[in-house]
């Protein structure tokens, strides 16, 4: 097929796109915290008012109080419990007995190995019994005689 005349489109002119200047953004800056540390000389320390002046061992008076003694009281450890040093350091650590751990170990062991294998068995009884329920939905649609819906 040949043409008689060549085709004209119609010709859609836009006018100029505004010149528009750029987008100026200021650098983000932050205000650092920051504190000048305040110098007291000792000899300037003064005690509050009221407060008695201590001597300290070497012949200074001094405003501090003294400490009382405070004795640190171990907590109660049950008479089966077994005491372990911990190495390297002065502190000991109470732990229950080899009953009570094996006792607490098989609980937990049991109680994974119970869930996995029943979330096992659920996604096969699933993927078993799914074909049959849908065979049977059928089967009551079709007697039923409404149209089927998936």
């Amino acid at each position: 097929m040949e043409w008689e005349a060549i085709p004209v489109f119609p010709l859609l002119e836009l006018p100029e796109a505004p010149n528009l200047p750029g987008p100026i953004l200021e650098v983000p800056q932050a205000d650092l915290p920051s504190y000048r540390p305040l110098v007291v000389p000792p000899n300037m320390l003064k005690p509050p008012p009221g407060v008695p002046k201590v001597k300290t061992p070497n012949g200074n008076q001094s405003n501090q109080q003294s400490k009382p003694k405070t004795t640190l009281t171990k907590p109660y450890v049950p008479p089966e419990a077994q005491i372990i040093t911990v190495p390297f350091t002065d502190i000991e650590v109470p732990m229950p007995t080899n009953t009570i751990m094996t006792t607490a170990a098989t609980t937990a062991f049991i109680s994974v190995a119970a869930t996995l294998l029943g979330q096992s068995l659920f996604k096969y009884l699933v993927m078993l019994f799914k074909p049959i329920i849908k065979q049977a939905w059928s089967k009551l649609q079709k007697k039923k005689g409404s149209p089927k819906t998936s």
